[in-house]
Formats: C-alpha cells, sequence, structure tokens
C-alpha cells in the first residue's frame, strides 16, 4: 500500500507521490494483494470488473502485463476489463502516448483519459489523442474527470459531442465526474440531454463531501449510472469497500433514500446498467446470459442493501464459486 496523504492533497500531488512510491519498488502485483482482492470481490459478489492500469513513464507497460496474466488465470471465475490509464497525463509525460497505442495491441479492453484540463491544461489536445487511439483500435474509452466547475462541465459536454460525432455511443464512460455536482438543475438537464443522445454514462463511486454527482437525478433523467470501487487501501482512499451491495447502501445513505422502491432501484446502478456499459449482456437472468448467479438469503432487495448482505450462494459461468448455505446456526465458513 502506498503511503496516504491528507484530505487536502491536490490530484497532481498525489499522482506525483503515487510514483515516486512505485519508483522505489518493483514488488510484482500478485505480491501487493491483487490474488487476494480478486478473492474478497468474488466472495462478495463480483464476477466482472473493470480494472484501470496506470501507464506512465515509471511503470511503462509492465503493470499491464502482469494484470493481463492475472486475467488470464482467472478467467474461469471473472471477467476482467482493462483499461490502459494515463495516470500520469498524456501531454505531458511524452512516453504514454506510445505506451497506450502498445497497450491495445497487448489486449488491454478500453483506453483511458484523466482531467484534461486539470492535469493536462489542453482539454482538446488531450481528447484528440483519446479518441483517436479508441477509434484506430476499435475501443471504449473511461476517462477520470475529477475537473470541477466550468472546465469540468465543458470537458463532459466535449466528450458527448466527440462520442455522438465518432459513433462510439454506448462504448464512452465518464468517472468520477465531479463537476455535475457543481450544476444548476437547468444545467444539469442540457448535459444530462447530450449524454443521452450520445450514449455516454457515468460511473461514480458515491465520494463523501460535497463531489457527488446527484445520481437520483441524473437517474431521473434518463442518464445511465453505475456505481464503482475507487481504489482498494491505498494513497487515494484508505476506507473504501469493493462489495457492491455495500457501495448500494453508500448511495442510499448520501441520499437520504427511505422508501423500498427507492432501495430497490439502487440494483440497477451494479446490475444492469454496468452490464450494459461493459458490453455483458442485459445484467438479469436470461436465456441464453452467461450463468452468473448472485443470491442472498433475504426476503427482497431493500433488506439486501439495509443489512449490507453478503451473498450465501455465488454462480460464476454455471460453476458454484463461493457457497455459505447451510441450517441455521452453523457456523459462518
Amino acid at each position: 500500500m502506498a503511503p496516504a496523504r491528507g484530505a487536502g492533497g491536490s490530484v497532481r500531488a498525489i499522482i506525483d507521490d503515487e510514483k515516486a512510491f512505485r519508483r522505489g519498488t518493483r514488488i510484482p502485483l500478485a505480491e501487493q494483494g491483487a490474488e487476494a482482492l480478486l478473492e474478497r470481490m468474488l466472495r462478495g459478489g463480483t464476477t466482472s470488473l473493470r480494472t484501470h492500469v496506470d501507464i506512465d513513464d515509471v511503470t511503462r507497460l509492465d503493470h499491464l502485463a502482469q494484470i493481463l496474466d492475472l486475467r488470464a488465470r482467472w478467467a474461469d471465475r471473472l471477467q476482467i476489463q482493462i483499461v490502459a490509464f494515463p495516470q500520469s497525463g498524456i501531454l505531458g509525460c511524452p512516453p504514454v502516448v506510445d505506451d497506450l497505442d502498445a497497450a491495445l495491441r497487448m489486449g488491454a479492453d478500453l483506453v483511458g483519459g484523466l482531467d484534461p484540463v486539470g492535469i493536462d491544461g489542453n482539454r482538446d489536445g488531450h481528447l484528440d489523442i483519446v479518441f483517436a487511439l479508441a477509434e484506430r483500435h476499435g475501443r471504449g474509452i473511461d476517462i477520470h474527470l475529477h475537473d470541477g466547475g466550468a472546465a469540468g462541465l465543458d470537458t463532459i459536454a466535449a466528450i458527448a459531442a466527440r462520442t455522438a460525432a465518432a459513433g462510439l455511443g454506448g462504448q464512452v464512460t465518464i468517472s468520477h465526474a465531479f463537476a455535475l455536482a457543481e450544476a444548476d438543475d437547468r444545467e444539469l438537464g442540457r448535459i444530462a440531454e447530450a449524454l443521452n443522445r450520445a450514449g455516454v454514462a457515468i460511473l461514480s463511486s458515491v465520494p463523501g463531501g460535497a463531489r457527488c454527482p446527484p445520481i437520483p437525478r441524473l437517474r431521473a433523467l434518463g442518464v445511465a449510472v453505475c456505481f464503482g470501487t475507487d481504489n482498494v487501501r491505498d494513497c487515494w482512499n484508505p476506507t473504501t469497500v469493493t462489495g457492491m451491495i455495500a457501495r448500494a447502501q453508500l448511495a442510499a445513505y448520501r441520499f437520504d433514500l427511505r422508501s423500498d422502491a427507492d432501495l430497490a432501484a439502487l440494483l440497477t446502478p451494479i446490475t444492469a446498467v454496468p452490464a450494459r456499459v461493459l458490453d455483458l449482456g442485459p445484467g438479469t437472468v436470461a436465456p441464453g446470459a452467461r450463468a452468473d448467479l448472485i443470491a442472498f438469503a433475504a426476503g427482497d432487495v431493500p433488506q439486501v442493501i439495509v443489512e449490507r448482505q453478503e451473498p450465501v450462494l455465488v454462480v460464476a459461468r454455471g460453476a458454484v464459486a463461493v457457497d455459505r448455505r447451510g441450517a441455521i446456526g452453523d457456523p459462518p465458513p
């Protein structure tokens, strides 16, 4: 685990600290807990995931090679999508453009982007490269956008416009999108319309504080919103949770959702929407779908969420991966 910074650290400062830490270690990812993390996620009911692999002038393609190997070894249990992610920016880190191109040829599924204004200081220059790589390789895009204010909102609008122009609807995700938390309802409606028209999804880790996009309002406006885990015990967030039921409970708490209908609706951002965003099918039990099934000892979805339950049964690709079923009173496995 990298050393944690104080809450006041900027995105650039945390990236620099993270790079300094990586320069001093060449510990294989498996020894840093990657295998244990996948085990924990599977026990919590995750059978498909998208991961972002840092590519910069320090790691180059080393981490990608390790994650590709990890994906192959876990293919019978987990579907893993890989984003080639320019963690130190693109324009200010010269080797990254060629490395992102190589990463997509090696097997990365998507190309990433990071704060075109806040990190690279050039919205259009950054997006030109990301979209060109996506179109060249026929891949999707996942851009992490921490930029707030007018710069962040303008970038969201630009991504939507470029997605529509490139015909990449359904293949582009904006993660975080903190600027949406600052938009008034009229502006939010305008941006939501652009996102819907272009087919761009918003992925949120449901952060605390004032940065969280207004998820219920976005969903009411028809935006495809899904939840994800942002880092695990690292310098960005040492208190995160990996289970998506826990993430849904965070959303219920964050937005004061109390009715059974509102709680049950939180199932969609952790099942059907991410399945659609990851192009995995309907995200429901259906003929012909991948045989992934998560079962809980509950009478309804709200009970699962408010109790933050662990699944009693996880089936992945038709095989039982986790089985906690047993008579009442049996000790937990």
